[in-house]
């Protein structure tokens, strides 16, 4: 049998595997969405949904094993986080649920100017999902309050200052990885307006990390002392110039590519340093893996289940992207 600490350890590996893979998997989806509201054009909008119609809903497998995997691994952290942040959730699945009715029924418009408020929608849609996310993981490293696993807030944590600055930061980053998934995927004026907007989004991005970073620092001592070590912040900013670099000859070679798996890249270190910087809470400022982990056989149990299920998963998706790859052109919508 496994030890009890290498049980945690892998139930924990599991979970942020999952929460990992739907940010870069459906965070990229939805920086399309954001991009699709923000542009006139009807050809460019339909070539934009074209592109990720036949894979936005298998994405979304991510978020269904982070939450059922948050459940059954570690309960009382679920017990906690979720009636501090009820209302970002909902306003989450509600936005989940917008953005899918809009691209899936998008083509049944009967008019340019309906097709143009569904566009819209799934603007708001994506916006609005995206930004609970990054409120929910700001609120989760700001700290949620809680006493012997019972949470003790007023539901009104996520409204400071930190998580709503965090929200914006992944918006941001969301369509950074959106305008680099339309350079790979699109050709033509598309495709040329996406490397202008990923370059920009680039800057913006990585600059509202650096802040967030060293905001992070200022919440706990903590996190202080595990982000000015060497030994993280050394190979964090070499990995970083490094992505950057790549990311920018990525976008005057052929391999269109490059610039979506740089930044990409960046996003996995930013994940990286926040799980470094709480490891090992799962729930700032007192309640560790350990503590709010589920019994041992539950937690192989689940375990057995995610050893089948992320496989699966994961050949699905490349699969998908494998049948629909290539370029997509502008045409009339």
């Amino acid at each position: 049998m496994l030890d009890t600490d290498w049980i945690v350890l892998l139930s924990a590996g599991a979970l942020a595997f999952s929460v990992m893979n739907y940010v870069l998997l459906d965070g990229t989806d939805l920086g399309v969405g954001v991009l699709m509201g923000l542009t006139r054009c009807g050809k460019e909008r339909r070539a934009m949904a074209v592109t990720i119609l036949p894979i936005w809903d298998a994405n979304e497998t991510w978020l269904v094993l982070g939450g059922g995997g948050l459940l059954a691994l570690f309960p009382l952290a679920y017990a906690i986080l979720l009636p501090a942040l009820y209302l970002p959730f909902i306003l989450m699945f509600l936005a989940l649920i917008l953005r899918a009715v809009a691209l899936e029924f998008r083509d049944y418009s009967p008019s340019d100017g309906f097709k143009r408020m569904v566009d819209g929608l799934l603007l708001v849609g994506s916006l609005l999902a995206g930004g609970s996310q990054g409120v929910v993981l700001g609120t989760l490293v700001q700290g949620v309050p809680n006493d012997g696993g019972q949470y003790i807030g007023d539901s009104t944590e996520w409204l400071n200052v930190f998580p709503l600055y965090c929200g914006a930061v992944l918006v941001v980053g969301y369509t950074w990885l959106g305008a680099c998934w339309l350079y790979w995927r699109t050709v033509g004026d598309l495709q040329r307006r996406s490397s202008l907007q990923a370059k920009a989004l680039a800057l913006v991005t990585v600059v509202l990390l650096i802040a967030l970073v060293a905001w992070t620092a200022t919440l706990n001592t903590r996190y202080a002392q595990r982000l000015s070590d060497r030994l993280v912040w050394l190979p964090a900013v070499i990995l970083l110039i490094a992505l950057l670099i790549g990311f920018a000859l990525g976008l005057r070679s052929r391999r269109h590519a490059l610039p979506l798996f740089a930044a990409l890249g960046v996003f996995v270190l930013a994940f990286a340093l926040m799980i470094t910087a709480l490891y090992p809470l799962i729930i700032p400022p007192h309640l560790t893996l350990h503590a709010a982990a589920s019994s041992p056989s539950s937690q192989i149990f689940i375990l057995v289940g995610f050893a089948v299920l992320i496989p699966v998963t994961l050949i699905y998706n490349t699969y998908g992207f494998r049948v629909f790859s290539g370029k997509v052109r502008a045409v009339r919508d």
